[in-house]
């Protein structure tokens, strides 16, 4: 296909030809100038979805598709979403730019090196470990504890190998031995602070914050201490600008950082945000997995930290998840099943009580697939219609934005409806709250636990946060995203059960603590058949196979 010339793209919402940065033919950086250019302030749609089956639901594509749809109705729409990362794509769920005729624009290079921030994000992280372990071994210009160094290494890749490792053997001259792990990048605190930070200076001070390990008497260091900051924001200078690329159908969007849904928090930079915002009429941006991981933490953390809050939540369902949810096999999802579905509705019922807690309207998008019927799209928009949620079908995949209408239709209504009093910040919780406290509110609200459970690790990890003054931070919560519990083989809507956190983390330049829940890992492994063998390179150049049935 040919793509329209990305300055013309940047002309359609107005982009000071000065403030963007080619980088290569079809993708462009744009200057963090560019946000003192404009005093506009769009309205802001959050685009989540309920637990997915392991293939996932299409919620990139939805959010594709709704920015199509509303550009088709003559707005100046603007996607907002996050960059794909190496793993996912060589691992279970292949290219994460959407699909079919909702799609972003050069599909290939986004997902692959695209404009380097990954890599940038890998080489500052490694910087880092490279820095602390050259502390250990000259016990200069701090000296470490090398049994509690905290930092660990990162490579943008699904490697179980290297979840532990051992490190400078070989004798004396070439280290301190000692065991370390590798976390994949988008599970790095550098890929957090990329997304939350709101220029250089924010980043530099964030980075400084990083707590590395520990000196022999217990005190803490911070990669301030090694002097280390300077060095990290040199390697993230051009990665902190937002990428400017394009919709299939040439309209613009800007993909930008990637920390995790079920690890990290889950959402695009808070400087893409602020762009799209900063030049569009609507910014559509999404976050990670489910309402119950990444919308939370886009929420609860992002929007706390930035000032930003939505005017409301699209929120993505197929009939083959709720079925999912509603206990039908695996060899039955593509089937009627109306029991199944009914079953299901009861999971969807558990979102949209959380969007209520928020205090956000919402629109529960179908993305429908060829084998749905008519019947059972019926049944879920009467279940929605009875909340008083509106419902709308979209065929965004296989129809582009024409295929998304309706969507970009009830998705207008919603926001003409809060025109005259936009919904206001609600969050779960305080930060005056203890961290126990606020991940009790986050269970029993948005997943239905009952009771929250910290192991005796964890209640170890809290209290030496109490010395290293974290309790007063947000809570980022790490868990599967297959089921609203901490256990991905309860589907459906568990009640009554008892969430284990058993392991909290301090990210003090990100500025959240991490709570580890279940089997939750900060380097995924690759499936028995990854997606990297479906990959074929042809003859004229085009690579095939990045993205799921292609």
């Amino acid at each position: 296909m040919t793509l329209r010339p990305l300055s013309d793209v940047a002309a359609d919402i107005r982009l000071s030809p000065e403030d963007v940065l080619p980088w290569g033919r079809d993708r462009a950086k744009v200057s963090l100038d560019a946000l003192g250019r404009s005093q506009r302030q769009g309205r802001l749609v959050l685009v989540s979805a309920i637990n997915p089956t392991p293939a996932g639901e299409g919620k990139t594509t939805m959010s594709v598709a709704l920015a199509m749809g509303l550009r088709q109705r003559g707005r100046r729409a603007v996607a907002a979403l996050r960059e794909p990362s190496l793993g996912p794509v060589f691992g279970v769920k292949g290219g994460g730019t959407g699909g079919g005729q909702a799609s972003l624009e050069p599909a290939t290079d986004i997902n692959l090196h695209f404009t380097g921030d990954i890599h940038a994000v890998t080489s500052a992280h490694n910087l880092l470990a490279a820095l602390v372990d050259n502390a250990v071994y000259y016990g200069t210009p701090a000296v470490l504890d090398s049994t509690r160094v905290r930092w660990r290494r990162a490579m943008d890749m699904n490697d179980r190998f290297l979840r532990h490792v051992l490190v400078g053997l070989g004798g004396k001259a070439h280290g301190v031995p000692r065991e370390t792990s590798f976390d994949i990048t988008a599970a790095s605190e550098v890929m957090a602070i990329l997304a939350l930070a709101e220029n250089l200076q924010d980043l530099e001070a964030r980075l400084g914050r990083i707590l590395v390990g520990h000196a022999p008497d217990g005190a803490p260091v911070r990669a301030a201490d090694l002097h280390a900051a300077p060095a990290l924001v040199a390697l993230l200078k051009d990665a902190l600008m937002p990428n400017l690329v394009q919709t299939r159908e040439g309209g613009p969007a800007f993909v930008h950082a990637g920390p995790f849904g079920n690890i990290a928090h889950g959402c695009n930079s808070v400087l893409a945000t602020r762009m799209a915002l900063a030049y569009g009429d609507e910014v559509i941006t999404e976050a990670g997995f489910g309402f119950d991981l990444g919308a939370e933490k886009f929420l609860d953390i992002k929007c706390r930290s930035s000032g930003l809050w939505p005017r409301g939540v699209v929120l993505v369902v197929t009939l083959r998840a709720l079925k999912h949810h509603g206990g039908a096999p695996a060899s039955q999802l593509a089937s009627p099943d109306p029991e199944a579905l009914q079953r299901g509705f009861e999971h969807l019922e558990q979102h949209l009580n959380s969007i209520t807690a928020f205090g956000l309207p919402a629109v529960v998008c179908v993305n429908r697939f060829p084998q749905d019927t008519q019947a059972e799209l019926d049944t879920l928009r009467a279940f929605t219609q009875q909340r008083g949620v509106e419902t709308a079908v979209c065929e965004g995949f296989s129809r582009g934005g024409e295929g998304a209408l309706e969507l970009a239709d009830r998705v207008l209504e919603m926001l003409d409806r809060t025109d005259a009093a936009p919904p206001r910040p609600r969050f779960l919780y305080e930060l005056s709250q203890s961290p126990e406290e606020k991940v009790l509110a986050i269970a029993r609200t948005v997943y239905g636990a009952s009771d929250v459970a910290f192991t005796s690790g964890a209640r170890k990890d809290l209290e030496a946060l109490r010395d290293l003054g974290g309790l007063t931070l947000p809570v980022c919560m790490a868990k599967t995203h297959l089921s609203l519990s901490d256990d991905s083989s309860k589907l459906g809507r568990p009640r009554g059960f008892t969430l284990t956190v058993r392991e909290v983390r301090l990210s003090a330049g990100a500025g959240f603590l991490v709570a580890l829940t279940g089997d939750i890992l900060t380097m995924p492994g690759l499936p028995r058949e990854p997606a990297a063998r479906r990959i074929t390179l042809h003859d004229d150049g085009r690579i095939t196979g990045l993205m799921q049935g292609e």
